[in-house]
C-alpha cells in the first residue's frame, strides 16, 4: 500500500503550542496558516546529535521543495538548560536552522503528537492532516518521495498553495569567535582554538584575544570540535602537529602549525550508517567525531554519533592510516566492563591522564564521566560520576550520587584529578579520583565545552571554552573548591505506562513507495532490546531479527527504561510486483529508543514505536 494510499485514514494534526516562536519575526504560526502547503514538524533536541543529523538531511529538502515545503522544528528538551529560551535561540543559530521553530518547554505539542523519540519527523498534507511519522535518521530520501507525491496529488485537486516559507532570518551576529568548541594550549603559551560556526581554527596569542592565524575555510572544516597536540617526535614522524574532529564533514584531519596544511586522516566524509568500522581509514565512513586525544600510540576518536571510542593508528603516509572500533557496542547508555560490550551516549570529551594509563570521556548524553584503561583484560571502561539518561542535575559530594548536566568537555589538573566542562550547569566540577569525590570549581559560565590549564610561575589556572559566550576566559582553581547541593532532575518526558507480564512490542515500518524489504538474502530487520535496571526486563531482551517481539515486564520492579535499537534495510524494487533487481540501491533506517514505562494494571499489552509508519 503506498504513503498516498495510507493517508486516506484521514487523522487531523494537532495545532502547533508552546510557549513562542523563533525564526518567524515575531509572528506566531498555527496550522491554519500553513494550510495548502507540506508541513514537515521536526521534533528535536539541541542535545541530541541524531537530531544535528537530521537537520542535515532536511536541508536539501527545504531547497528543493521551497515553494512547497513548510519544515517548522519543534524544540522539545531533554535537559533543563534547553527548556531556556535563550540557550534555545544560541542553539538556533549555531546549528543554522533556517526554518521556524517552535519552543515547547513544557511538550504540550510533543504530548499532543504522541512523540516518543528525539528526533520524530511528522508529516502534514496541505488539508492538515497527518500522513506519516517517522523516527530516527536515514529519511531524506523516503520524505522527498512522499513529498512528491502530496505535490502532485494536491496539484491536481487544486489544494497546493505555493509560496514562500514564513521564515524570517535573526540580526546576524558579530563576534571575533562564534560558538567555540575546544582549545588545545601550544608549547610556546598560545592557544588553538575550534571557532565552530566559523569552520575554522584559530591560533591565539595568549591574552586570549588577539589572532596569530586562521586555519581553513568551510571548503575545509564544517564545524570542527576537539584537537590533540601530538607528540613532537610523532608530529616529526607524520608532517603535522594537531588532530581535529571535523565534526559535520564527518572526518579527522591533521594540521600543521607552520604554514596551516590541513590533511585528510581519516574518513571519506559520509555519515557512517552502519554499527561500526575498521580497516583503511580514509575508506571508512565516520559518524560525528566530536574529540580527539592522543593515548597508547594512537588517536582515541570520540565517535559520538555512533556512541563509541575508535582508534585511529597513524602511518608516516596518510593512506596506511587505519581505524578500528576501540570501545562501545552502539547502544546507547551506561554499561561498564569490558570495552566491546561497553555501552556510552554521545562521548563528547576526551583526555589522557599524566601517567598516560588513562582516557577520560566525557559522556554528554548520560551526564556521565567515564573512563577507558588497558588492563591485563584488555580495555576496560569504567563509570566514575553519572546515573543514566534520563538523570541529570547539579549535585557535588561522594561520586556515586554526584550530578551532572550534559558535560562536553574534560580535562586533567596537576594534582591528577579531573576537570569537567559542565555545560549545561554552567560551571566547571571537579572530580578527585582518590577521595571519589566531585565539587564545584566555578559557576556562572555559559555553556564551557573545554578547558586547557595554563601554569605560570607554579600557579595553576584553567582557560576555559565559554562556548555560549564566544570566548576564551581564564578560571582560577581554588585551593579549596566550592560544594553544591542541588536538585536531581530527571527529563520530563510522560512514561508510558504498560500492563505487567508479557507486552508485545511493535516496531511501524513502512518502506517508501517504489522501495521493498528486500529478503532475498535474509531478514533484513535487526531489533536489540534491553532495560534499565536489567530486571525489569524478565524475558525479551537480546538481538535478533524481526520487527516484533513478546517482552515480559517484571511487576515486581514497577517500572525501568526499555532501551530498543532497531534497523531495517529497504531497497528500490518494482511497487508492483515487489521484485528486487540485482543491483539495487538500498537504504537503511535505524533509531535507538530509551522510552520510560510505569507499570500500571489496565495499561497497554502493546508498545508500538514507529519507525516508518503511514
Amino acid at each position: 500500500m503506498s504513503d498516498t494510499a495510507t493517508k486516506r485514514l484521514r487523522v487531523r494534526a494537532p495545532e502547533l503550542a508552546g510557549r513562542g516562536w523563533l525564526n518567524t519575526g515575531g509572528a506566531d504560526l498555527s496550522l491554519a496558516d500553513l494550510r495548502g502547503r507540506v508541513v514537515v514538524l521536526d521534533f528535536w533536541t539541541f542535545c541530541c546529535v541524531n537530531c544535528l543529523h537530521v537537520l542535515d538531511e532536511l536541508r536539501p529538502l527545504e531547497e528543493k521543495y521551497a515553494d512547497s515545503l513548510v519544515l517548522v522544528g519543534v524544540h522539545s528538551p531533554k535537559f533543563e538548560h534547553e527548556a531556556d529560551p535563550d540557550a534555545l535561540a544560541a542553539a538556533v543559530e549555531r546549528y543554522a536552522v533556517h526554518h521556524p521553530v517552535l519552543d515547547d518547554p513544557e511538550l504540550v505539542t510533543w504530548k499532543a503528537y504522541t512523540a516518543r523519540a528525539w528526533p520524530t519527523l511528522v508529516v502534514i498534507d496541505p488539508e492538515g492532516y497527518v500522513v506519516a511519522s517517522m523516527s530516527g535518521e536515514g529519511h531524506a530520501h523516503g520524505l522527498s518521495v512522499l513529498i512528491e507525491e502530496l505535490i502532485e496529488e494536491h496539484a491536481a485537486k487544486g489544494t497546493l498553495r505555493r509560496g514562500d516559507a514564513p521564515y524570517v532570518p535573526p540580526p546576524a551576529p558579530e563576534t571575533a569567535l562564534r560558538f567555540p568548541g575546544k582549545a588545545v594550549t601550544l608549547p610556546d603559551g598560545s592557544f588553538l582554538v575550534s571557532d565552530t560556526a566559523h569552520h575554522q581554527l584559530v591560533h591565539l596569542e595568549d591574552d586570549l584575544v588577539t589572532e596569530r592565524a586562521r586555519i581553513g575555510s568551510r571548503a575545509v572544516f564544517q564545524e570542527p570540535q576537539g584537537l590533540a597536540l601530538l607528540p613532537a617526535e610523532v608530529a616529526a614522524r607524520v608532517g603535522y602537529d594537531v588532530v581535529v574532529a571535523d565534526s559535520v564533514n564527518h572526518q579527522v584531519k591533521g594540521v600543521r602549525l607552520t604554514d596551516g596544511a590541513v590533511t585528510t586522516l581519516a574518513g571519506t566524509g559520509r555519515q557512517l550508517r552502519e554499527r561500526s568500522g575498521s580497516g583503511p581509514a580514509l575508506k571508512q565512513d565516520l559518524s560525528t567525531p566530536w574529540d580527539v586525544a592522543w593515548f597508547a600510540d594512537r588517536v582515541v576518536v570520540a565517535m559520538a554519533g555512533v556512541h563509541q571510542l575508535w582508534a585511529l593508528h597513524l602511518a608516516t603516509d596518510p593512506a596506511e592510516n587505519t581505524v578500528a572500533v576501540l570501545a562501545g557496542t552502539s547502544a546507547e547508555g551506561i554499561r561498564d566492563g569490558v570495552a566491546d560490550e561497553a555501552w556510552f551516549a554521545q562521548s563528547s570529551g576526551l583526555a589522557t591522564s599524566s601517567d598516560g594509563g588513562r582516557v577520560w570521556v566525557a559522556d554528554s548524553e548520560t551526564s556521565a564521566l567515564r573512563s577507558i584503561s588497558l588492563t591485563d583484560n584488555g580495555f576496560e571502561v569504567e563509570t566514575h560520576v553519572g546515573q543514566g539518561l534520563f538523570d541529570f542535575g547539579h549535585r557535588d559530594g561522594a561520586a556515586d550520587q554526584a550530578l551532572l548536566q550534559h558535560p562536553l568537555g574534560v580535562t586533567v589538573l596537576p594534582d591528577g584529578s579531573v576537570a569537567i566542562s559542565d555545560t549545561y550547569n554552567g560551571a566547571i566540577r571537579r572530580f578527585d579520583p582518590a577521595a571519589r569525590e566531585v565539587s564545584t570549581l566555578a559557576t556562572g559560565l555559559r555553556e564551557p565545552s573545554d578547558a586547557v590549564v595554563e601554569v605560570d610561575a607554579d600557579q595553576a589556572r584553567l582557560v576555559v571554552v565559554e562556548s555560549a559566550a564566544h570566548q576564551l576566559v581564564r578560571v582560577p582553581i581554588p585551593a579549596e573548591a566550592q560544594v553544591v547541593d542541588g536538585l536531581a532532575r530527571q527529563t520530563q518526558r510522560p512514561p508510558t505506562e504498560l500492563s505487567a507480564g508479557d507486552v508485545e512490542l511493535v516496531i511501524g515500518f513502512t518502506p517508501p513507495t517504489g522501495q521493498k524489504l528486500d529478503y532475498r538474502w535474509g531478514d533484513p530487520t535487526q531489533l536489540m532490546v534491553s532495560s534499565s535496571p536489567e530486571a525489569f526486563l524478565r524475558e525479551g531482551a537480546g538481538t535478533a531479527t524481526g520487527l516484533t517481539r513478546t517482552l515480559h515486564l517484571d511487576p515486581a520492579v514497577g517500572s525501568g527504561i526499555l532501551h530498543i535499537s532497531v534497523r531495517a534495510a529497504a531497497c528500490d524494487g518494482d511497487p508492483v510486483t515487489g521484485e528486487v533487481p540485482e543491483h539495487a540501491a538500498c537504504h537503511l533506517y535505524q533509531q535507538d529508543w530509551g522510552i520510560p514505562v510505569v507499570l500500571a494494571e489496565g495499561a497497554d499489552t502493546q508498545l508500538r514505536l514507529d519507525l516508518r509508519g503511514v
